[in-house]
């Protein structure tokens, strides 16, 4: 049964449609993933379900009596301690705020909450989110700034709980764990996956195709209705006018736009035989001992993921490798060759005034690419950034762009040694694709701080995990770490579901590829042996089809249009807007069967008159 029920909802940000005219029914017990390119919604659309938002058009109906909390992407956090903050001041919920927020990494619950730190604000509200009695949880973000245990908790945590959970989040097991329902949001539109991650991947393919197909389908329709229009109407004018604005429906219908993708070429500069060596190196932190006496010495070419609970200092060792902050022991040697790219938890500071075009050429107007050389602007094209874009100022995009926008400004610096502290945060799925496709061909250096057990799964081949003082190293990407029998804590089968349905995708896909090999094989053995065309002529069924087939899909456009009506006379009658939309489901299938019909009859007539010329 629905419980939340968005009808015919438009969204517009400064002149961008986010949303045009989408509709969704969320029932009891879905666990919804949102995904989509940034700067698509996302946000925007958690925020009109949560009610901090109002719709251009449409409206959202919500069941009576439902409760709704909701974690947005950057929580604000009353000056309180930790302990009030994540209770929200109620006594009774003080037991349980302590477990969730030692669970989150907290031990000192006495502290104010104007001593955290962005990340950890977001984990007080998390907390606090999670205490509020609810109907559908909405959370944006919520594995940021969790470590890579917590983020299995919060896994098994919402795993369990028996409420709608609607997310937008990029970490791709995490919804492939928990989810059973994925959104995307794609060009304005939204399209709804009953399965998770890796059944999405699957099914998105299948649309794309289809979607392709009805797109040449469309045309062919179109074709033949254009001809039908030039030879005059063979029937009367009741039917020709409808036929008119079938072909005007038609002309009005957009062709699939299929998203862009974040081309990334190869950069890196020249790199000697000296790279980087870490000589016994120690930080301590407010008198305390982050990590001592590590030394390494990183080799060319190297995959390096860095791992650790919040606050160990996994950042800290970044800086001391840039150069960006000094270590109270040892020292770090850098080759004379070496160029670090750095690309910071935090966006770093950006003059919001300034052009796209021109945070771009502040670091260069013209970069060499495997292909020759490109421009600023091209480099912004090949990061989704259209002309238009470009000359807007950068506070005009989204959270996710300007992420987008700073990794770029990264790489047009050309580093041959990438040193990436969180990257998965903030950046969509389908940019993360791409950047893990174009550190595949990157010759330099990879360092990366992670949470993204996929990302690391990857990109990575060695492990580098704060144990306390000291820093382990293990083989392989973080399964392996998981699986080692040397990390602490180790327990048979114990990361069972670290990888759940990642190899699922693929064994369908070939079990898909093999059944479309046979129909294929099939199709070609039925008319293996045919000498000669048989002549085209309709059955006496086809015929009468043929005579009455124009005011049945009349019949059925008139019936869809007095559905709609009916809607919008009670809209605010649950029970019956949710019988109403079954009806119109039903309606535009069985329309969309007929039309697919008269698409055949009408060539197949075409057919008959040329072949009797």
């Amino acid at each position: 049964m629905n419980i939340l029920v968005l009808e015919h909802i438009s969204k517009r940000y400064g002149d961008k449609d986010l949303f045009r005219d989408i509709s969704l029914g969320v029932n009891e017990g879905e666990k919804i993933g949102i995904i989509g390119i940034n700067g698509t919604g996302k946000s925007t659309l958690l925020k009109l379900i949560a009610g901090l938002e109002e719709p251009d058009d449409g409206q959202i109906i919500k069941g009576r009596n439902i409760r709704t909390a909701w974690l947005p992407q950057a929580p604000e956090i009353k000056a309180s301690t930790i302990l009030e903050a994540a209770s929200d001041g109620d006594p009774e919920r003080e037991a349980e705020a302590r477990s969730l927020l030692f669970r989150l990494g907290f031990d000192d619950l006495s502290l104010t909450t104007e001593s955290l730190s962005g990340g950890e604000k977001k984990r007080v509200a998390l907390a606090r989110t999670l205490l509020e009695p609810a109907d559908v949880l909405i959370l944006d973000e919520p594995t940021n700034h969790l470590d890579s245990e917590m983020v299995r908790w919060l896994e098994e945590y919402l795993d369990s709980w028996r409420g709608v959970l609607i997310m937008v989040t990029h970490d791709r097991y995490f919804l492939d764990r928990v989810t059973n329902r994925i959104l995307e949001i794609d060009h304005g539109s939204l399209y709804s996956y009953d399965t998770n991650y890796s059944g999405y991947l699957e099914k998105r393919e299948e649309r794309i195709r289809t979607n392709l197909a009805a797109d040449q389908k469309r045309a062919n329709i179109l074709r033949t209705e254009l001809a039908w229009l030039r030879r005059g109407a063979r029937a009367r004018s009741t039917k020709q006018k409808a036929h008119i604005q079938r072909i005007e429906a038609l002309q009005e219908i957009r062709n699939t736009e299929l998203d862009g993708t974040v081309a990334i070429d190869s950069l890196s500069s020249r790199m000697g035989k000296k790279t980087i060596e870490i000589r016994n190196v120690s930080k301590q932190y407010d008198g305390r001992t982050l990590f001592e006496d590590f030394s390494y010495i990183v080799l060319r070419g190297e995959r390096i993921g860095i791992i650790g609970p919040n606050g160990c200092g996994k950042s800290t060792l970044m800086k001391i490798i840039t150069g960006q902050l000094a270590p109270d022991a040892g020292e770090v040697i850098t080759g004379d060759t070496i160029r670090i790219g750095y690309f910071a938890q935090e966006n770093e500071d950006m003059d919001t005034d300034t052009r796209v075009i021109d945070y771009i050429r502040e670091v260069a107007e013209l970069i060499r690419t495997s292909q020759g050389t490109a421009t600023a602007s091209q480099m912004l094209e090949r990061f989704l950034f259209p002309p238009a874009l470009q000359y807007t100022p950068v506070r005009l995009l989204s959270g996710g762009e300007k992420r987008r926008l700073y990794l770029l400004r990264v790489l047009m610096s050309a580093p041959n040694v990438l040193i990436l502290d969180e990257p998965t945060n903030d950046l969509d799925i389908s940019t993360l694709t791409t950047l893990e496709d174009y550190l595949d061909s990157f010759d330099g250096i990879v360092i990366t701080v992670s949470h993204d057990r996929y990302f690391l799964d990857r990109m990575v081949r060695r492990i580098f995990a704060f144990e306390g003082t000291k820093i382990a190293q293990y083989e392989g990407g973080y399964t392996d770490y998981y699986l080692s029998p040397n990390r602490p804590g180790t327990e048979s089968g114990d990361a069972g579901d670290v990888t759940a349905g990642a190899g699922r995708t693929n064994a369908k896909a070939a079990a898909g590829k093999s059944a479309a090999d046979k129909a294929n094989a099939a199709g070609t053995d039925k008319n293996a042996g045919r000498s000669h065309e048989k002549k085209l002529r309709f059955s006496y069924k086809e015929q009468k089809e043929y005579e009455t087939i124009d005011d049945d899909i009349a019949a059925l456009e008139e019936q869809i249009a007095a559905v709609d009506a009916e809607m919008e006379a009670c809209a605010s009658q649950y029970t019956k807007l949710a019988e109403l939309t079954e009806e119109k489901e039903r309606l535009e299938a069985a329309l969309e069967e007929k039309t697919e019909r008269w698409v055949y009859l009408s060539e197949l007539a075409e057919q008959i008159e040329a072949q009797g010329k």
